[in-house]
């Protein structure tokens, strides 16, 4: 025993030394080297036995644990069974020995251990491994340890994570669901035991406000009298101990319905018992108590009182997150809907003591985040299972869903509350449309409840209902969706008010535009505190309090465009006629609001608090465009119709819009308010389409501004959509006019000009060989080149899919800079950005335009690529250049496939030297490229690789190239195994399964007759024997799934096998 004792003692001095705060990193991995020396010799174990034994040192207890789990998980075929069999017996012993003693993390990890070697050994040759924790749940004073070990059972065993053969895994699950009923049965006993144990105490409460609620919901929601009252019993108080043991045998419960079916194991009395400790997160009274009885042990039994409901809700979410449900289960189903429901209401029952709101802010906040899952979970999954039964009033069901949601205490459970209601609302939606018969008896059942609904959603993103609430959210953090938490807050509320419209379109629209009208009635009265200053215009409204009042309503009104703007759709179509009135009102609303901020220019106006009011103003001038935008449909169509009245209440609706949007087209307007304009001239221009837009003078204005070469040149995003706008006023066929109306003679020569003066400095750019011109920086040159380009691409890909005469009077204007960008082309071929730009303008040119542009030049275009993309460039680009060179070359690709993909004989001439290039060249540089990217550990890397990869298959069949089948196809599919086996790239899993089931159907009979047993054949670390097995259990299955799976068995065995073959390494290291 000497040595183990002296080994105990220097192992405990060099972990001391290790965690010590002075140890230097050198010796610290001179330490760690060392002990995993010590752990891989043989016969370490029986150490470590010792060391758990006799040390009071968590850091050597944690150490010793560590090397029986890698014995276990990494060597275990190796050890002798005669040293197996006392593993076996002596963990459980020490476990059994010392469980109260020893710290939780210690005892937790000692568990699994234990749990670990029943995953290799149960039930052949560790036959009583789950008996001996069901006899430790079943005795009293080992129950809590039993409970822990059946947790850690169904977390290792159900779902293993470490290296088990396929067919192990399976032999597991199986095992564990033949004992599926006696735990279940075990676990309601405990739970049922302890609640009655401490309901006979509690038999008879005290008076008190919350005991003995019933009313005409409950009897609704629960069908017999006896559930109601069993429900109705008061809480009782459990002792500490209890509390445990409850909690653990809750968490069991929610981890085993993660994974077993639903079936007539889960029995109704075991739901009800899981229900009843549903109710200790609601019980406010408990929590009250404990706070009351001031001493901090009893603060802590409200809180772990809470957690119980919590761990309750948890099995009741994991049960309803399941969609498969049995015939025989769905009575269960409506039994948990209707305990829960009593739950809800008792959560959101409104009496003196409490209001709804503060109820819930007393409430766990955890708790309220899981009984949110739970009606979200019941609308989406089961509601349309649910709402056929007579018993289930679902409209009483709403009306405390209402009542929940509009008193949740967080603006999180705000937002999940809404989530549901859109689910709801989507639900509805969908059953209108499948059953268009009942239309209207199914909107009448619901119709209170969506009114309701509407006017509260529309209150709550109000400044003046709502002020204190709408002022905590930020509005100046983006989120991973680009927003902020006031956007999404305004845009899910808005799409609660979408929905609504969309079932009840007059009522909607009856209560959100008054409201509208009330803001509106503001803002239009600012004119009025207008004055004149020396710098320019001021608001002559001080008081703090009209300040602040004003930056509410404007606020409101904001928020109120964005609803209007969000209905424009439900106002266009068949309804055109029938909701004519109210859609003009809108828009004439509209018009006349950004007319009277231009006019006035509220963006420019001085403030009495800048930092507030200004942005404001240009929020609202902002939503005012983008509101009228929204209803750009609509003008269309009512073009349409006064195309055929010839109405003048339309020409001055356009010219009106276009006396207000041309002001803003100016750098001196904030980006803010010149986008929202730019885009609404857009949508003029492209979706309207009136004949009359080019001759108003607003236009025109326009049409110089741009083509001014003085003038200052708007922001690129502004710059591409005036001049897109410009463009397609030129452009378009105007609607309901025949052929010889559309003035194209006159039309072709402005947008020839147009464009001349839009290239003027990008045609400069041309090598001309009579006069060199004066050499540019490069910076510059990049300048002029991405700002064409960017307008010109924008241009062509905007009228790609319009009629020939469009596309015809486009090219023309564009064919000089075309051949000038074919000119610049081979000097930037070494600068891979600026090649970018130039072929995605090529692409988008080519994918509108190649008629007009004839063979000649689509020839000459092509040849100049073909030189100019040798086998050295394309390395360069995709080996050395990143992402940039891998778009560079597909989008060269995409032109090539452009071309050959053209039907008819006007291309054929191009194709053989396209074909040998690609075959010769592009392909196997591409795939020498990707190749050696999947080598590199850099996970972003390889996917963006293989996503590339697969992309290329898909739009040029890659994999099916006979250069590509023949010398890589099977190289590549071999490099992606390998990837798979070493586990580097995990995350990926999926996607390198489907990416091998891509390559692999190229060729199925190739794959499974010649690859498979070559790959199988050089693997090594495997014997003869279990490469047999691996190909024999790889099923010739055809299809994406089956496939996929057989993949992933075949790299699991894999690696079991080469784990198992694994020898331990000789040599022994003493410490």
């Amino acid at each position: 025993m000497a040595s183990e004792e002296a080994s105990l003692r220097a192992l405990e001095s060099l972990m001391t030394e290790f965690f010590h705060d002075c140890t230097t990193n050198e010796r610290k991995r001179e330490i760690e080297e060392l002990l995993n020396n010590f752990a891989q010799q043989i016969g370490a174990w029986r150490f470590c036995l010792y060391f758990l034994s006799s040390t009071r040192n968590d850091y050597v207890m944690m150490y010793s644990l560590t090397v029986f789990e890698n014995l276990i998980n990494k060597m275990w075929l190796g050890v002798p069974s005669q040293d197996k069999m006392e593993i076996r017996s002596c963990l459980p012993k020490l476990l059994l020995a010392h469980h109260k003693t020893l710290p939780y993390f210690i005892r937790n990890k000692l568990c699994k251990v234990i749990v670990d070697i029943g995953r290799q050994d149960w039930p052949m040759f560790y036959h009583d491994f789950f008996t001996n924790i069901l006899q430790l749940i079943q005795s009293p004073v080992t129950t809590p340890l039993g409970l822990i070990m059946l947790k850690t059972t169904s977390e290792e065993l159900a779902c293993p994570r470490e290296d088990l053969s396929v067919a192990r895994k399976e032999e597991l699950r199986k095992l564990l669901l033949d004992q599926v009923q006696t735990v279940l049965g075990l676990l309601t006993g405990i739970l049922e035991t302890v609640w009655d144990k401490h309901s006979v105490t509690a038999a008879t409460p005290p008076p008190s406000p919350t005991s003995g609620e019933s009313g005409d919901l409950l009897s609704n929601l629960l069908q017999s009298p006896s559930s109601a009252k069993l429900l109705n019993q008061p809480i009782p108080i459990l002792d500490a101990e209890s509390e445990y043991i409850c909690s653990l045998a809750l968490e069991c419960l929610a981890h085993l319905f993660s994974w077993i079916p639903l079936s007539a194991s889960i029995t109704p009395s075991l739901l009800t018992t899981i229900f009843h400790f549903a109710r200790f997160g609601c019980d406010i009274r408990a929590r009250k108590m404990a706070s009351v009885n001031g001493s901090s042990q009893n603060c802590v039994l409200g809180q772990e009182r809470g957690r119980l409901g919590v761990l309750a809700m948890s099995c009741i979410n994991e049960l309803m997150s399941k969609n498969c449900v049995p015939m025989e289960f769905e009575e269960y189903l409506l039994r948990m809907f209707q305990q829960t429901f009593y739950l809800l209401q008792k959560i959101t029952k409104d009496n003196n003591a409490h209001t709804v709101k503060s109820r819930l802010e007393e409430l766990d906040e955890s708790y309220i985040e899981k009984f949110t899952d739970f009606l979200r979970l019941f609308v989406s999954v089961h509601l349309r299972r649910i709402e056929s039964y007579s018993q289930f009033p679902v409209v009483e069901f709403l009306t405390l869903l209402f009542k929940y949601t509009f008193h949740q205490p967080t603006h999180e459970g705000y937002f999940s509350c809404l989530d549901i209601w859109t689910l709801f609302l989507d639900y509805l939606t969908s059953k209108i449309k499948s059953r268009l018969g009942d239309k209207e008896a199914v909107l009448n059942r619901y119709e209170d409840a969506l009114v309701l609904l509407l006017s509260e959603v529309l209150n709550r993103i109000q400044f003046r209902y709502n002020q204190a609430q709408l002022e905590e959210l930020d509005d100046e953090t983006l989120d991973d969706d680009q927003q902020t938490e006031w956007q999404r807050y305004l845009r899910q509320s808005l799409e609660v008010v979408a929905r609504v419209m969309e079932l009840l379109p007059t009522h909607a629209f009856s209560t959100l535009f008054p409201v509208l009208q009330d803001n509106l009635e503001v803002y239009l009265g600012l004119q009025q505190f207008i004055v004149t200053s020396g710098s320019g215009h001021r608001l002559n409204i001080t008081a703090e309090n009209d300040c602040r009042r004003l930056h509410c309503s404007l606020r409101d009104l904001s928020s109120l465009l964005q609803a209007v703007g969000r209905l424009a759709e439900y106002f266009i179509g068949d309804v055109f006629a029938a909701r004519f009135s109210d859609a003009l009102t809108v828009v004439e609303r509209l018009v006349k609001v950004t007319l009277y901020g231009s006019q006035i220019k509220l963006y420019n106006i001085e403030t009495a608090v800048p930092s507030v009011l200004k942005p404001d103003l240009i929020d609202v001038h902002a939503q005012s465009l983008a509101a009228l935008q929204a209803y750009s449909h609509w003008l269309a169509q009512y073009c349409s119709e006064a195309h055929r009245q010839n109405t003048q209440q339309f020409v001055t609706l356009i010219s009106t819009t276009m006396d207000a949007v041309t002001p803003l087209i100016s750098t001196k307007v904030q980006d803010k308010l010149l986008l929202s304009a730019c885009h609404l001239l857009v949508s003029l221009a492209t979706t309207v389409r009136p004949v009359f837009l080019v001759s108003i003078p607003a236009v025109q204005k326009v049409f110089n501004r741009i083509t001014d070469a003085s003038a200052q040149r708007l922001v690129d995003k502004a710059q591409v959509l005036v001049c897109r706008a410009l463009s397609n006023i030129l452009l378009l066929p105007w609607p309901n006019l025949p052929e010889n109306e559309q003035q194209w003679p006159v039309r072709s020569i402005n947008h020839a000009s147009l464009i001349s003066a839009l290239s003027r400095d990008y045609r400069n750019l041309k090598p001309n060989a009579v006069a060199p011109q004066r050499k540019m920086p490069v910076d510059d040159t990049k300048v002029i080149i991405h700002q064409t380009l960017s307008v010109l691409e924008d241009i062509v890909e905007n009228i790609s899919g319009e009629s020939t005469k469009s596309r015809q009077i486009c090219y023309q204007s564009l064919q000089e800079s075309v051949q000038v960008s074919l000119a610049l082309f081979p000097a930037f071929i070494h600068q891979s950005d600026v090649t970018d730009e130039m072929l995605s303008f090529f692409l988008t040119l080519f994918r509108g335009l190649r008629v007009q542009m004839g063979v000649p030049f689509t020839e000459q275009i092509i040849q100049t690529f073909l030189n100019m993309f040798t086998r050295e460039q394309l390395a360069e680009s995709i080996l050395h250049e990143g992402s940039t060179g891998c778009r560079v070359v597909e989008k060269f690709l995409k032109i090539l496939q452009v071309v050959v993909q053209e039907p008819g004989q006007v291309f054929k001439p191009f194709l053989p030297s396209i074909i040998s290039l690609c075959m010769e060249q592009v392909y196997p540089i591409i795939a020498e490229a990707f190749g050696q990217s999947f080598l590199q550990p850099d996970i972003h890397l390889f996917k963006q690789n293989l996503f590339y990869l697969e992309t290329l298959n898909t739009k040029q069949k890659l994999y099916h190239k006979k250069i590509f089948r023949t010398t890589m196809l099977f190289q590549f599919v071999n490099v992606l195994l390998q990837v798979l086996v070493h586990k580097s790239h995990d995350l990926l899993q999926e996607e390198i399964g489907i990416a091998i089931y891509n390559m692999a159907s190229v060729d199925f009979d190739g794959f499974f007759a010649a690859f498979l047993p070559e790959f199988l054949t050089s693997c090594d670390g495997v014997d003869a024997n279990q490469k047999n097995v691996l190909g024999r259990n790889f099923k010739m299955d055809r299809d994406l799934p089956s496939f996929t799976q057989n993949v992933h068995r075949l790299v699991n065995d894999l690696r079991y096998y080469r784990l198992c073959n694994d020898s331990l390494p000789p040599g022994t290291v003493k410490l």
